[in-house]
């Protein structure tokens, strides 16, 4: 009888000894006391029946429950497999071959990203933090999974300029690479703290506001968590040409959006990438890819490249201001003319906002015309404050939860991507340019894919508002009552009006639009079927917030 207590005590934090090695501690009964209560109650007989052994020993926990696999980004050809809380033996196996194929072709095979060393950072191995930590995830180890939880201990860790200012707003907190990134903001007593569940959240009518505010007005993101990184130098551009499916062989002052490809042709990242200059650019990516990301460069650019990669990340807050009157707002701030022919799609330049200056990028995660903000740390409260001037009422503050629901409307790409996906799979083709002109890692696979019929599709799908449940991503998804895929994302859209999800679709035949259409789809949730309608394109047409089909009355059948 064991079990994990809802309190660990870290052991060894002053080291371990160097001799220390199958051995047991002293036994702990008053640690023990509360799983020893429980299991009295479980099994009574104990309470009689004589103790022959007891067991106490030290067991590695990580900070978020996960093992450890791969190759260091600090040191070459260093391979880890370590902290496997308590599930070693279940997990040796696949482990082990995972770790040996990585190992042998010197990038893993197959999507480990959950596993990955390359999820955290070196900050994340101080001792404190790690001792607050892991006390708590070591009691989540059989505890209910339920959506969007977030780990309290040893927070908060890192914070935006922003962070006091959106306490004040009523911002509640969700922590992603440790930063404190606002959910969403609360409007009353019932949603000051996140009440978990598996059915409709506490939380749904404030996010469904910020939404509406980013489509109907504006809405005002802290994005400061995005990883970024300056890749400067005279072997700059053709580094990133060969790192990029995309081609950035483009001016100062623009940006591209592309993808970095594995060998396999599958997307091991999705990044922006501006030209700063001749020889020198800015690389964005997702705020837990920093590390990965600047590991992958690294290795693949070569020693020999002429051309230095710095992490920036720390150096520059970001605000996503986002929705139909965003020009207007940031037109009361600067000189410079905002207009389609002066300030196109994809633009990265350097303005004047306020008294301070700031990297403007006309480009918007919640796919509404937008701009992304990025300041340097000391001056982005002075940025902050003044666009909330700017806006008085037209703009409101949202958070990360309104926006993976604008994204997932007009299919933006979040966890659906992977190195195990493809573009071509994935619909994103146009992040990639066969034809720039310069090869590229995973060009020969794509090459090859051009002329194979993609079996396994992303679809986005759109069922009605939630009742009494709702979908998170995860489950089954359905096509005339047979199991062909399943949910990656999901959430309910204001604008829509109804949960929108984005799926994997499997078939044994080419699965194009007509295929979808002469079939009924439905969402297994809870064992109750939702009736969805599937399609290859947006729901929620980019940069117009306009409806490209109207789902709700076109439901062809019901499940």
């Amino acid at each position: 009888m064991g079990g994990f207590e809802p309190h660990a005590k870290p052991w060894g934090m002053g080291g371990v000894p160097d001799d220390f090695e199958f051995q047991l501690l002293p036994d702990d009964h008053e640690q023990f006391e509360i799983l020893m209560e429980k299991a009295l109650e479980r099994v009574p007989a104990l309470e009689t029946a004589p103790i022959r052994a007891t067991v106490n020993g030290p067991e590695s926990f990580t900070p978020d429950n996960n093992f450890l696999l791969g190759e260091t980004p600090e040191v070459r050809g260093l391979f880890v497999g370590a902290g496997f809380n308590s599930a070693g033996i279940a997990s040796a196996g696949g482990a082990g071959k995972a770790l040996a194929e990585w190992m042998a072709a010197g990038s893993a095979q197959q999507d480990l990203w959950p596993v990955d060393i390359r999820r955290f950072a070196p900050f994340n191995a101080n001792p404190r933090w790690l001792k607050a930590r892991v006390t708590e995830t070591l009691s989540l180890h059989y505890a209910m999974p339920w959506p969007n939880r977030e780990l309290e201990t040893a927070r908060p860790f890192r914070r935006s300029p922003f962070h006091e200012r959106l306490v004040a707003r009523g911002a509640v907190f969700g922590s992603r690479m440790g930063w404190e990134r606002p959910n969403y903001f609360s409007t009353g007593a019932h949603d000051r703290e996140i009440a978990y569940g598996f059915g409709r959240p506490n939380w749904l009518d404030a996010c469904a506001a910020e939404q509406r505010a980013a489509r109907t007005a504006a809405a005002l993101f802290d994005l400061s968590s995005f990883a970024k990184h300056r890749f400067e130098g005279p072997d700059a551009e053709p580094a990133l040409q060969e790192l990029c499916a995309g081609d950035v062989a483009i001016g100062v002052g623009e940006s591209v959006h592309t993808a970095m490809l594995n060998p396999r042709g599958g997307i091991e990242s999705e990044v922006v990438v501006a030209r700063l200059a001749g020889d020198a650019f800015l690389i964005v990516s997702g705020s837990g890819q920093g590390v990965r990301d600047a590991d992958w460069i690294g290795r693949n650019a070569g020693a020999k490249t002429r051309a230095t990669l710095t992490d920036v990340t720390s150096a520059f807050a970001v605000l996503g201001l986002a929705g139909p009157r965003s020009r207007e707002i940031l037109s009361r701030l600067t000189d410079e003319p905002l207009d389609d022919a002066a300030f196109p799609p994809g633009t990265a330049r350097e303005i004047a906002v306020g008294f301070e200056t700031a990297l403007v990028m006309r480009r918007s995660y919640a796919g509404e015309h937008g701009y992304e903000l990025f300041v340097q740390t000391e001056f982005a409260l002075g940025v902050h404050d003044a666009l909330h001037e700017a806006a008085r009422i037209s703009a409101s503050d949202a958070g990360h939860y309104a926006l993976d629901a604008l994204r997932i409307e007009f299919r933006a790409w979040g966890r659906e991507t992977s190195p195990d996906v493809t573009p071509n799979e994935a619909g994103l083709e146009g992040v990639v340019r066969l034809d720039k002109g310069a090869d590229f890692i995973g060009r020969s696979a794509l090459a090859r894919q051009e002329r194979v019929t993609p079996k396994r599709r992303l679809v986005s799908l759109l069922g009605p508002e939630p009742g009494a449940q709702m979908v998170w991503g995860g489950e089954l998804l359905l096509a005339d009552g047979e199991p062909v895929g399943e949910v990656t994302s999901a959430a309910f859209c204001a604008t829509l009006g109804g949960i929108a999800a984005l799926a994997w679709v499997r078939a044994d035949r080419r699965i194009d639009q007509r295929w979808l259409d002469a079939r009924s789809f439905a969402i297994d949730v809870a064992g109750e079927l939702m009736a969805v309608t599937a399609s290859l394109t947006p729901f929620c047409d980019a940069e117009a917030a306009k409806m490209v089909k109207a789902p709700l009355d076109r439901r062809r059948k019901t499940a």
